[in-house]
């Protein structure tokens, strides 16, 4: 279980009291849409927070103008975390939920420079059900895209 978690209302959560300037961040870049800033428990030097400006709590609440526009801010970022701090590694990492390990519920994506032994380990029990049953998952999502619920 994470040591924060972060479920104010929305407006007063953390990260909205960031972008509106009520509390200090290291700003990195800002648009329209997007704020990067600096992780205050921060992985490896370079480690950004990439968030909506708008309050949304997770990927499903997002807009797909505020989904482009925060994965073209977390590119510009990983270029510059690549230049300034040279990791042999990148990861971005997003998280929905509790079950999903998210603290904040306002939407952001990591961008994380990566090094050997740096802590960080992204491994999960392999289960392999057999192409059949992916098959049938892959059925079911492709109905699910074509009926445009999912949009």
């Amino acid at each position: 279980m994470p040591m924060f978690v972060d479920t104010s209302p929305p407006g007063q959560c953390i990260f909205c009291r960031l972008v509106a300037g009520d509390i200090p961040a290291a700003r990195v870049y800002e648009d329209e849409l997007t704020l990067a800033f600096m992780d205050l428990g921060k992985v490896n030097p370079g480690h950004v927070l990439v968030a909506t400006k708008r309050h949304a709590a997770t990927l499903l609440d997002i807009t797909a103008a505020e989904a482009a526009a925060v994965m073209q801010t977390a590119q510009r970022v990983a270029r510059a975390v690549q230049a300034v701090f040279d990791p042999p590694g990148l990861t971005l990492l997003q998280a929905n939920g509790r079950e999903g390990d998210q603290t904040v519920f306002h939407f952001h994506l990591h961008v994380v420079p990566r090094h050997a032994q740096d802590g960080i380990a992204l491994t999960w029990p392999r289960k392999e059900p057999g192409a059949q049953v992916l098959q049938g998952y892959a059925r079911q999502l492709s109905a699910e895209l074509a009926r445009g619920h999912a949009q």
